[in-house]
């Protein structure tokens, strides 16, 4: 698929990635580069982690990051789980491009991505892709396991929007 973009700051802070204050201060001492792989390394198994406890299946996934890119590598189960994997990664807190060098064992169409505006809801996205509010569960039946709630979208984020079959 190649490399996205995402919003460096909008994602989900829950993965370690970003920086807090006494990171800052410890990256300017001489051990800085230390640190800072440190923290990398830490939030790639932290992402690694969550892209399992989420089942997405992906044979030898490897996640690396430096600064704010993130590189995925592993064969995922389907275009789905790729694309899921993509969107773990990017929308989290301080990454702002994904790299993505995965395969596909099950070869499928690719879906569009779509990033989160103010003021929109799932059904005006579906408006807007599928000309019909009400397929609005498409898109939120294509963005689970990420997506727990369809009212619970936030600007910034990057959802999936497959073609309808």
């Amino acid at each position: 698929m190649g490399l996205f973009t995402f919003i460096k700051n909008a994602g989900a802070k829950v993965f370690g990635i970003g920086k807090t204050n006494a990171e800052e201060a410890a990256e300017k001492t001489a051990d800085a580069a230390a640190v800072k792989l440190k923290r990398e390394t830490a939030a790639a198994n932290k992402l690694k982690e969550t892209i399992s406890d989420l089942g997405l299946e992906v044979e030898n996934l490897n996640v690396y990051i430096s600064d704010d890119q993130a590189t995925v590598t592993g064969a995922a189960f389907n275009q789905a789980t790729k694309e899921k994997v993509v969107l773990v990664v990017g929308n989290s807190n301080g990454i702002a491009t994904v790299d993505d060098q995965m395969t596909v064992e099950n070869p499928e169409p690719e879906a569009q991505f779509h990033t989160v505006i103010s003021g929109d809801t799932l059904g005006k996205i579906a408006k807007k892709f599928y000309g019909n509010a009400m397929k609005y569960p498409v898109i939120f039946e294509a963005n689970k396991p990420m997506l727990k709630n369809p009212d619970l979208i936030y600007p910034g984020q990057v959802l999936r929007i497959p073609a309808l079959d």
